[in-house]
C-alpha cells in the first residue's frame, strides 16, 4: 500500500465520522429549536382561539357542547395552500372548556371523556399517537383553552430538513474525497521526486541531495540522508585507503617467501636448504603477523560499542597472562602495581583488551630480554590512568606524532612490526574516549604509555 493510499484511508474515515457528528448535532439542534417554534405556535393559537370564543364562552350556551367542522382542504377549494394541508389540519385540534363542561371542540378533538389537562404543556398518548397539549387557563374566569398537535408532525419537519441536508452532503463526500486524494498526491510529489532523484544514483555517487526547492517538512529528512552519505563516503575513503594500504605492504612479504621459496628450488646443499627454511618460516610469521594486525585494525573500525562498567586490573591482568609464554620464555620481568581502590572503568572490554594487548606486544617486541615491563594502575582527573612501561629504543619527542600513523616503522628494521600496534591503539582510543600520551619510564630509557580511561 502506497503513502498516498495510507494518508487517504486515514483522512477519509475522520471525514466521515465528522460529518456523522454535524449530523446528529444539526438532528439534536433542529429538534430543540422546531419544539421551541411549535410550543411557541400552540401558545399563540391558545390565544387566538380565546379571542375568538371570548365572546359565545362568557355567555349562557344554548348547547352542552359545540363541534367545529372540518375546513374542506381539497385542490378545488381556494383555501387549499398544497397537498400536505389536509395532513396538517388532521394534525391540530383544540377543545375549549367552561367550568367542567366542554364547550367547543374541534372534529378530531379528544372526546369529553378525557378530562380536561393541566395548565401549560403536557404530552398525552391517544389511540396510539402521542400529542403535544397546551392547556391556557383564563384568568378569573372558568375557561380553559386546550389546543393539540401530534409530535409526528415535528418529526417528520426534523426529518425533511435531515434528508434535505442530507442529500447534498452524501453527494459532496466523493467530490471532497476526490479533492483530498489530488491534494495528498499533490503534496507527496516532492517526496516522489526525492525518491527518483536517489533511485536514479549510482552506488559511486555520493554527493550532497539539493535542498533549496524542497519543502520545509523535507529538510530534516534531507539533512539525515545528507550526514548519512557524508558518513558513507568517509567510510569508503577509509576502506578504499586501508585496501590500498594494505595490498600495498603484503606485496614486500608475498614478495620475500616467493623469492626464498624460488632461492630454495636452486638450493644446493642441506645447509643452505635449512638457513632458507628458517628465513620462510620467519618471513611467514612476519606476513601472518601483518594480516592479523590488518584484520584486527578493520574490526576495530567497525565493532559496535559495548560500554560496560569494568575492573580495569582484570583487563590489564588477562592481557599479560596472554603473552605468558614468551614473558617466561625470555625472561621478562613484568609486573602489574595498582593503587589501594577498585579501578572500574567504562569501557568496552573487548576493544579495551585489544588495545592492551598490542601495547605489550610493542614493548615484549622492542625490549630486550630479561628486560623490565610495568604495568601500573593510578587514579587521573577523568577516572583512572593506566601506563605501560617498557625498557625498548622508546620514540624519540620529534617523532611521536608520526607512531600513530599506519606502517609507519619509524626507521625500523623492515624485519620488526608491521607499523600498525600504534595506529590500531590510536583508532581504539578515538572510539572509546581514551587520552593517549607518549613519554619516557622514571628510570630514564624505553618507552611508556599512558592511556587515560573514564571511570564508570
Amino acid at each position: 500500500m502506497t503513502l498516498s493510499q495510507r494518508l487517504f484511508l486515514r483522512i477519509l474515515p475522520t471525514l466521515i465520522v465528522t460529518i456523522a457528528i454535524i449530523g446528529f448535532f444539526a438532528y439534536r439542534s433542529a429538534t430543540r429549536e422546531i419544539d421551541n417554534i411549535y410550543d411557541a405556535q400552540l401558545i399563540n393559537d391558545a390565544n387566538v382561539l380565546w379571542s375568538l370564543l371570548k365572546h359565545p364562552l362568557t355567555r349562557p350556551m344554548s348547547r352542552p357542547t359545540v363541534q367545529v367542522p372540518d375546513l374542506d382542504f381539497n385542490m378545488d377549494n381556494q383555501l387549499a395552500l398544497n397537498e400536505d394541508a389536509d395532513d396538517y389540519a388532521d394534525a391540530h385540534s383544540f377543545r375549549a372548556w367552561k367550568g367542567a363542561a366542554l364547550a367547543f371542540a374541534s372534529s378530531n378533538a379528544f372526546p369529553a371523556e378525557v378530562k380536561r389537562f393541566a395548565a401549560g404543556f403536557s404530552d398525552v398518548t391517544f389511540h396510539g399517537e402521542l400529542w403535544r397539549i397546551y392547556s391556557l387557563s383564563i384568568p378569573n374566569t372558568e375557561v380553559t383553552v386546550e389546543v393539540a398537535e401530534k409530535i409526528n408532525l415535528r418529526q417528520g419537519l426534523v426529518e425533511n430538513i435531515l434528508l434535505n441536508l442530507a442529500f447534498p452532503l452524501l453527494v459532496l463526500v466523493p467530490v471532497i474525497a476526490l479533492i483530498i486524494w489530488l491534494a495528498i498526491n499533490n503534496g507527496l510529489a516532492n517526496i516522489r521526486e526525492l525518491v527518483s532523484q536517489i533511485r536514479a544514483r549510482t552506488p559511486d555517487d555520493l554527493s550532497m541531495i539539493a535542498t533549496r526547492t524542497l519543502p520545509r517538512d523535507l529538510t530534516p529528512l534531507v539533512h539525515s540522508l545528507n550526514n548519512l552519505l557524508r558518513k558513507l563516503g568517509r567510510s569508503l575513503t577509509m576502506e578504499r585507503r586501508f585496501s590500498d594500504l594494505a595490498a600495498h605492504q603484503l606485496r614486500t612479504p608475498q614478495a620475500g617467501i616467493k623469492l626464498l621459496l624460488q632461492l630454495l628450488d636452486r638450493a644446493d646443499t642441506d645447509d643452505e636448504r635449512r638457513a632458507l627454511l628458517k628465513d620462510l618460516v620467519i618471513s611467514n610469521e612476519r606476513a601472518m603477523h601483518l594480516i592479523e594486525q590488518l584484520l584486527r585494525l578493520a574490526r576495530v573500525s567497525h565493532q559496535p560499542l559495548q560500554l560496560e562498567p569494568l575492573e580495569l586490573q582484570e583487563i590489564a591482568a588477562s592481557a599479560i597472562s596472554d603473552f605468558g609464554a614468551i614473558i617466561t620464555s625470555r625472561s621478562f620481568d613484568v609486573s602489574l602495581e595498582r593503587g589501594d581502590e577498585d579501578a572500574m572503568v567504562l569501557t568496552d572490554g573487548a576493544l579495551l583488551h585489544v588495545m592492551i594487548d598490542n601495547l605489550l606486544d610493542n614493548a615484549i617486541k622492542y625490549s630486550p630480554d630479561a628486560s623490565r615491563i610495568e604495568v601500573r594502575i593510578e587514579p587521573s582527573a577523568r577516572g583512572f590512568r593506566l601506563s605501560i612501561m617498557d625498557s625498548g629504543p622508546g620514540i624519540h619527542a620529534e617523532k611521536r606524532d608520526a607512531a600513530f600513523q599506519r606502517f609507519n616503522r619509524l626507521g625500523a628494521d623492515s624485519g620488526e612490526g608491521s607499523g600498525l600496534g600504534l595506529p590500531i591503539v590510536a583508532d581504539i582510543g578515538s572510539r572509546l574516549e581514551i587520552g593517549i600520551k607518549l613519554g619516557i619510564p622514571a628510570w630514564g630509557y624505553g618507552l611508556r604509555v599512558d592511556l587515560d580511561i573514564p571511570a564508570a
